[in-house]
């Protein structure tokens, strides 16, 4: 009896091990896994496309495998002598709350030359083709446009070449091939250095071209609430001052002397606005910059409310209220841009990338 009790406790404590292993980022025990999608690209080599996806917020997990041959279960010997038609492809499973499928296809096409037709870079054959395998029209729809959109921005010196086709199969590869970059970090970087992919996409893809693209082809992401969400979300005071283009108390308010690093949102839509490296103390009680982090971002206007005309700033998308900016600051712009803490929420550097600015870490490398 005892050897019983012994062995179901044995399979219990397996049991338990196991569902905690499958477990998710972000979950939580007995919590409801999140709704996950799948989506599908080829990209040359899958170890360099799987530690790509694998850096995005909001995917869960990425397999390396194979897809569009015709072979079923084939091996990777099989694959990579070309005999099958398959090419290495990624599996994504990822969260559509937390990244859509466009932004995923934007991460897609910073990892390719989607101009070469007979490979990827130091792999050649059609095994190592580049391709956006979509499971519905609304995919096919998205991948298509993102393509012609790149094509006229004139990115690429040829036009694009990379397939778009419809969805089959998927064949994972075999064990070691899975987390490769992980496994084996010497070899992957070797690698990935002698391939010549590293080489040619810094050559594309500058912070002025990635900014430009993702402008671009994805849809305006900063929207503004409804009135009556933000009556429900926003405090009496952050409403008067966004919406009612009100004031706060100077020395009053939550960021006049915050000197953390970090990036200043609009509370509203979520648009970047200013960053910590330009502010300053200003002596006014209120947070003060040189100038913003993103011009494209900010709107003035003409204030003749009170005696002295001003300048007075708003948000672009949210049409928030932020303050007002003065010719009466340090060099080297000479400006003072004044704004409401209660305007704006505060992105500490640690949580860029979690917040879904990453784009914005670079700047506090060096600091």
């Amino acid at each position: 009896m005892k050897h019983y009790i012994l062995l179901a406790l044995a399979i219990l404590l397996v049991s338990c091990q196991s569902q905690e292993m499958i477990q998710l980022p972000g979950e939580h025990p007995g919590m409801p896994k999140p709704s996950l999608e799948k989506a599908y690209f080829a990209g040359g080599c899958f170890w360099c496309v799987e530690s790509a996806f694998e850096e995005v917020p909001g995917v869960h997990e990425v397999i390396s495998g194979f897809s569009g041959g015709e072979v079923a279960n084939p091996e990777y010997k099989q694959v990579a002598s070309g005999a099958t038609q398959h090419t290495e492809t990624v599996e994504v499973s990822y969260n559509p709350k937390e990244v859509s499928y466009g932004e995923l296809l934007v991460v897609f096409w910073q990892q390719i030359n989607p101009t070469d037709a007979e490979g990827s870079f130091v792999d050649r054959g059609n095994q190592y083709r580049s391709a956006i395998f979509y499971k519905n029209e609304e995919e096919q729809k998205t991948a298509e446009t993102t393509r012609d959109q790149l094509d006229e921005l004139g990115i690429f010196s040829a036009p694009i070449v990379t397939e778009i086709t419809p969805f089959k199969t998927f064949y994972k590869a075999e064990d070691y091939h899975q987390d490769y970059h992980v496994k084996n970090p010497v070899r992957y970087k070797v690698y990935r250095k002698g391939s010549g992919r590293d080489q040619y996409l810094e050559t594309i893809w500058d912070a002025e071209t990635i900014k430009r693209v993702k402008e671009a082809l994805l849809p305006m992401k900063f929207k503004k609430p409804s009135d009556e969400e933000l009556r429900n979300t926003l405090t009496p005071e952050q409403y008067k001052i966004t919406q009612k283009d009100g004031t706060e108390r100077a020395f009053k308010n939550e960021y006049w002397d915050n000197k953390e690093e970090g990036i200043y949102v609009d509370l509203v839509s979520g648009e970047p606005l200013f960053s910590s490296q330009d502010k300053y103390v200003s002596g006014t009680g209120w947070p003060s910059f040189t100038k913003p982090l993103e011009n494209s971002n900010i709107v003035t206007r003409t204030d003749k409310k009170l005696l002295a005309t001003r300048t007075e700033v708003r948000s672009k998308n949210a049409d928030s209220h932020l303050g007002h900016v003065f010719p009466d600051g340090p060099e080297p712009t000479g400006q003072r841009w004044c704004m409401n803490s209660a305007a704006l929420k505060f992105i500490p550097k640690e949580e860029l990338k979690k917040e879904g600015y990453e784009g914005y870490e670079k700047l506090f490398e060096k600091s």
